[in-house]
């Protein structure tokens, strides 16, 4: 079975990013969402996470 990326419809808070990577990696989302807040804090989180908003699809 091949894994793929979708945006999460059950764990998500704006878009399901990062719950969808979470459940791709098969680890808590929180710290997916705290490695990105650290990441927003640079200011190409922000941009990062628009981006895959925009490209990763909706399961």
């Amino acid at each position: 079975m091949e894994k793929k990326l979708y945006r999460s419809d059950t764990d998500k808070m704006l878009c399901g990013v990062c719950g969808g990577i979470a459940e791709y990696f098969d680890v808590d989302p929180t710290i997916i969402r705290l490695l990105w807040a650290i990441l927003a804090c640079t200011g190409s989180g922000i941009v990062a996470y628009i981006i895959a908003a925009v490209i990763i699809p909706r399961r």
